[in-house]
């Protein structure tokens, strides 16, 4: 879940007149509150998971499975217990992407001793147990990773057809109501990103073969002619990546210095535990010859323009951008695993920083390799902002 801030959100034609005030004042904050934070000490470790359900609808008399679209009708009972005593709920319920999808986390964070391990499971079979009350019959709250026949006909319940001529996704396969519809975040995204890249996303994941594969698998290569590949299930919306669920971990560090180790230590550890979970390799009801959601997520909100992905010369852009906004990491942030790093620049670690910040004596010094992460995210334009949250000075 990302932010859900008050405000309404900007279409990308108001977002990217902004983008260089947002850049500035975003590499200003940094710089302010690293100074800020850089040697305080002290904090104790705290972490908390998050996980995704999927409401799931069985009809057993057509044998037929769909995503029960009531997110937004469970979502405000949910939270009911929150809003009377928000310091002593066992669980918080927040939306997601999805109009069928609900995110639980606990009502606080865990701590650092071992004892707390004990209480883990518990509190998320407390969450499963206080969803599946609110429940109809014949629907399930699932936690897997992604619905199998998303983007199939008729897969919500209630069914919606796609409007692949109007409307936010303008999918041939995934309608605009799939979308969460009580916060304008979720859809304004959607729109932007298309808006922001010049078409609409591009998903193509390999068909798992056998002896009875036949390509092409369907039609799409004729629907997105040079777009969708014949010998691949297509995908054209955000809603076939933020759409799936996951399992996610936030951590409270005592100090800068442990949060960076941290964050690298995590690093070769997530794709480990990703390619051990194996949990995804049907889409759009089609199984494929991949078992997991990331190149899907990761391409699903890919908002790079043809010159940023390398396919026509730079014109109108800046920058030739290696990948997607949500992909792997740029870069270590510890000093102790710089070595470890391909590329670290200390050109736009230094310029960077300097002119944005306008620190021309050089009075708050540049924080190496993680002033490098932050320039790796200054590349790219925003795809979003909140009406309310352009007037906020830095810290």
């Amino acid at each position: 879940m990302g932010l859900l801030t008050e405000g309404s959100p900007l279409s990308w034609e108001e977002t990217k007149v902004l983008a260089e005030h947002v850049r500035h004042h975003g590499i200003e904050q940094f710089i302010n509150l690293y100074d800020k934070l850089r040697d305080r000490t002290g904090d104790v470790l705290k972490w908390g998971d998050e996980v995704e359900y999927i409401i799931v609808k069985f009809d057993d008399k057509t044998q037929r499975a769909t995503v029960s679209l009531r997110a937004d009708e469970l979502l405000p009972k949910l939270q009911e217990k929150e809003q009377a005593d928000p310091q002593n709920v066992k669980s918080l319920w927040r939306p997601e992407y999805g109009a069928y999808m609900v995110e639980g986390t606990p009502g606080k964070p865990y701590g650092g001793l071992l004892a707390h391990f004990n209480i883990v499971e518990a509190n998320m079979r407390y969450r499963r147990a206080e969803a599946s009350t609110l429940l109809k019959d014949g629907e399930v709250i699932m936690s897997i990773t992604n619905f199998p026949r998303l983007g199939c006909p008729n897969f919500t319940s209630p069914p919606y057809t796609p409007t692949p001529d109007k409307g936010v996704t303008r999918s041939h396969f995934f309608p605009d109501e799939g979308i969460f519809p009580g916060h304008p975040r979720f859809k304004t995204l959607t729109s932007n990103i298309r808006k922001r890249r010049g078409e609409k996303v591009a998903i193509n994941i390999p068909i798992y073969r056998d002896k009875n594969t036949k390509i092409p698998i369907d039609d799409s290569h004729v629907l997105e002619p040079g777009v969708a590949q014949p010998d691949a299930v297509y995908m054209d919306a955000m809603g076939f990546g933020m759409g799936c669920c996951c399992l996610q971990l936030t951590f409270q560090a005592c100090c800068i210095t442990e949060a960076r180790t941290l964050y690298d230590q995590l690093a070769p550890l997530c794709p480990i535990m990703l390619a051990l979970s194996a949990a995804s390799p049907i889409y759009r009801g089609f199984l494929t010859d991949v078992d997991c959601r990331w190149n899907v997520i990761s391409a699903s909100v890919d908002c790079r323009t043809r010159e940023e992905r390398g396919h026509e010369p730079l014109k109108n852009n800046k920058f030739r951008i290696q990948k997607s906004r949500y992909d792997s990491i740029d870069s270590y942030l510890s000093p102790d695993h710089e070595k470890n790093d391909s590329v670290v620049s200390e050109k736009i670690n230094y310029d960077l920083l300097k002119t944005a910040h306008g620190i021309q004596t050089g009075a708050i010094p540049a924080p190496t390799l993680l002033g490098g992460s932050i320039a790796s995210k200054t590349n790219e334009d925003i795809p979003k902002a909140f009406t309310k949250m352009m007037s906020k000075d830095c810290p």
